[in-house]
Order: structure tokens, then C-alpha cells, then sequence
């Protein structure tokens, strides 16, 4: 009877999509932060430092996380 409740919780777990919409909207951002920067070459260092400064920060997340 346990085997098939883990059958049925991982099958469940493969079915969440709870935090898809959150990386669909991030990677669209990404995508228009590059085609913006590609356009206009001015605007290009200032995405850069704004990347940098996001990496930073995930970054010292994940190493306090752990």
C-alpha cells in the first residue's frame, strides 16, 4: 500500500506547475532586456549592471541557504 501512495504522490509532483508562469515571465524580461540592449548600446551597460547586481544577490541567497 505505501508503494502506491509514492506512486501516486510522485506522479502528482510531476503534474505541479505551480512555478511555471514565474520563470515564463522571467525569461520573456530577459529576452526584452536583451533585444533592448542589442538596439540601443547605450542602455546595454545599464542592463549589465542590473544583471550583475540580480546575480549577486542570488548568489549571496543561495549561500545563505545552504
Amino acid at each position: 500500500m505505501n508503494r502506491i501512495k509514492n506512486l501516486f504522490s510522485t506522479i502528482q509532483s510531476l503534474k505541479d506547475t505551480k512555478g511555471q508562469d514565474l520563470i515564463e515571465y522571467a525569461l520573456m524580461a530577459g529576452f526584452a532586456a536583451v533585444a533592448a540592449g542589442a538596439i540601443m548600446p547605450g542602455v546595454s551597460t545599464n542592463i549589465s549592471q542590473i544583471f550583475s547586481k540580480i546575480s549577486s544577490s542570488m548568489g549571496n541567497a543561495a549561500s545563505q541557504s545552504s
